[in-house]
């Protein structure tokens, strides 16, 4: 029986025109592998609906593996994220008009969550097709962190893991060259690699699995 990913992306923000999460996210529509199918769907850039939309969507498809996609502007790697914090402290507004500063994601929460995909695994297998890739240990405290923290949050006591990767610019974004950039292809790439390792390759890493508090 095939698995289930949702791979999700979120919607241009800050008034870009482009999200290169998006752009790679819903090249996967309609994705049929041999051990598993995608499920795309694109977040809001904003506080608290996306998490709604996200959550309502995992009630609904029951994946066994979500992994969300994030822009990075100014990283140059594929970087998967380690931590999610419980805190929401925007440095621009959202698409909502939203701003909060330092606001809890889940009052009852603990102060951060561990990613429950393999995270140095799928690092290494980026690495190996020769793409750029990291470890991250920050998501930070604007959207994506948000649903990160909020995924995880709706994840315990089933058996889905989740996680996030965050993706550079695409080279349109970045003309001038004064910022790094990834050719579209090559994220794609690396979502496909990402969505392989955790459906392949057994359960989270031993590191990433639980609370801390």
């Amino acid at each position: 029986m095939k698995k289930t990913v949702l791979l999700t992306g979120f919607e241009p923000f800050n008034g870009a025109t482009i999200n290169p999460a998006w752009e790679a996210v819903r090249s996967f529509k309609g994705w049929v592998d041999e051990d598993y199918l995608v499920e795309i769907l694109q977040l809001p850039c904003v506080f608290g609906q996306a998490n709604r939309v996200l959550c309502g969507a995992v009630d609904e498809i029951r994946p066994d593996v979500v992994l969300c996609v994030g822009q990075a502007g100014g990283r140059a790697d594929l970087t998967v994220e380690r931590v999610a914090i419980n805190v929401d402290d925007a440095p621009i507004v959202d698409n909502g008009g939203q701003q909060p500063v330092d606001a809890p994601i889940a009052e009852d929460g603990p102060a951060a969550y561990f990613a429950t995909l393999p995270v140095k695994a799928i690092v290494g297998a980026m690495r190996a097709r020769g793409l750029q890739a990291s470890v991250s240990q920050s998501a930070g405290t604007f959207v994506c962190n948000h649903v990160f923290y909020g995924l995880l949050h709706h994840l315990q006591g089933r058996a889905a893991v989740g996680g996030v990767v965050h993706v550079p610019y695409l080279p349109e974004q970045a003309a001038s060259g004064a910022v790094p950039s990834m050719p579209l292809a090559q994220i794609v790439e690396g979502l496909r690699v990402a969505m392989e390792v955790a459906v392949r390759g057994g359960g989270a890493h031993a590191q990433a699995s639980g609370a801390t508090h």
